[in-house]
């Protein structure tokens, strides 16, 4: 099992939304040289897929080296044979992450780009319209999706390069000696100076060496919070180690609190309401975020320790896909990110543990359905390891 490799002098760029994330994306990729790797779940054909898709091809045109990854069902199968054929055309080279479940059920959710080796975006943010639902195409949604991105530059960018570099690699067919070559030429040339302060881990998880890694960092900043743990996810089902680290935490005095997405899925709500009662009645505060799609995997614990990236706290994200977060120790970052999560948790709904308690028993028994049907779904999927 790894843990988090944190290199240091780090410069980090906090990102919120589409608004500030895609420029900044757009730009980089206009103004690279040498090379680009780019990973998503989802490519949508729409007007921000269309923006990025562009700056792609113009980097190729430029002789830019430009590899793009993107998952066969977040992007559809029909939208990965146009990308695949239109990026071909222009040079670009493209590959769909598992298609017709060759590999398994797993899916790459991480949300990467790599630029000239020396800048790197993280986050949560697919390639699609935030103004757009990322389930149904025909909804407009009342506020832009609320998410977060990290812009890097610095020694971690290396890291980044080599995880980019090597899921390219796996997805194709070179033969071993090929692929450990070009690792050691990676490896060589991905050097950065000092640019900025900030110490930063990439968190990775596969179904391989880093099956746990990422909910294994998490554990870990909650065993040693001191005075408080904010945490935001679209879509929470996570297994009982991190439901009992989180009341166990605010048992023992840290203020803990979960922002949570609601209303995009029926299911996937009553799910988490099953786990509502025992998170109430060990004083964790549980806030629901009802203004628009919550699509941010963040958490801020104590003064100095954060986490931005793909890896929701469910279930599919946990124990089974592939998923990318940074994890970062830097007050001033920190600072900011926390700043963000308590402006949505004040224009939330916090859940009142007296009205919660007062559900009727059908409620309570959709909650439950819903929970063991859910729960022995990832098990059949995760081979046992989901509970």
């Amino acid at each position: 099992m790894r843990t988090v490799s944190f290199v240091a002098d780090n410069q980090l760029r906090l990102l919120e939304c589409g608004a500030e994330f895609f420029p900044a994306l757009i730009n980089a990729l206009d103004v690279a040289s040498a090379e680009i790797h780019l990973e998503t779940y989802i490519f949508a054909d729409d007007a921000i897929g269309a923006s990025v898709k562009a700056a792609l091809i113009r980097a190729a045109s430029r002789g830019v080296m430009v590899y793009v990854v993107t998952d066969w069902i977040g992007t559809g199968r029909a939208q990965s044979g146009l990308l695949d054929a239109e990026f071909r055309a222009a040079g670009v080279h493209h590959r769909s992450f598992n298609p017709w479940f060759r590999r398994g059920l797993a899916r790459t959710h991480r949300k990467m780009c790599v630029v000239d080796r020396s800048l790197a975006f993280i986050g949560g943010l697919n390639i699609n319209d935030d103004m757009i639902s990322d389930d149904d195409s025909r909804s407009v949604l009342p506020e832009p999706r609320w998410d977060f991105a990290v812009e890097i530059r610095g020694p971690l960018v290396a890291a980044m390069h080599r995880e980019t570099e090597a899921q390219w690699l796996r997805l194709g067919s070179l033969k071993i000696k090929v692929r450990w070559e070009l690792f050691r030429e990676t490896r060589i040339l991905s050097r950065a100076g000092r640019v900025g302060s900030a110490l930063a881990g990439l968190v990775i998880r596969d179904n391989l060496r880093n099956r746990r890694t990422i909910q294994r960092a998490t554990l870990r900043a909650l065993g040693g919070a001191h005075k408080s743990a904010v945490l935001t996810t679209p879509y929470f089902a996570p297994g009982r180690k991190m439901r009992e680290a989180l009341s166990q935490a605010a048992l023992r005095g840290i203020d803990v609190t979960l922002l949570l997405g609601v209303g995009q899925f029926r299911m996937q709500d009553a799910v988490a309401h099953s786990f509502y009662p025992k998170l109430l009645e060990s004083g964790v505060k549980v806030v629901e975020f009802r203004r628009t799609q919550l699509h941010a995997k963040a958490a801020v614990i104590d003064d100095d320790w954060a986490t931005v990236g793909s890896s929701n706290y469910d279930g599919l994200s946990l124990f089974l896909n592939q998923e990318a977060n940074v994890v970062i120790k830097d007050a001033a970052f920190a600072t900011t990110l926390r700043g963000h999560l308590e402006r949505a948790i004040a224009a939330s709904a916090l859940i009142a543990p007296e009205a919660f308690a007062g559900i009727g028993r059908l409620e309570r028994i959709w909650y439950g359905m819903a929970y063991f049907l859910y729960r022995n779904a990832l098990r059949l999927a995760t081979f046992g390891r989901y509970s």
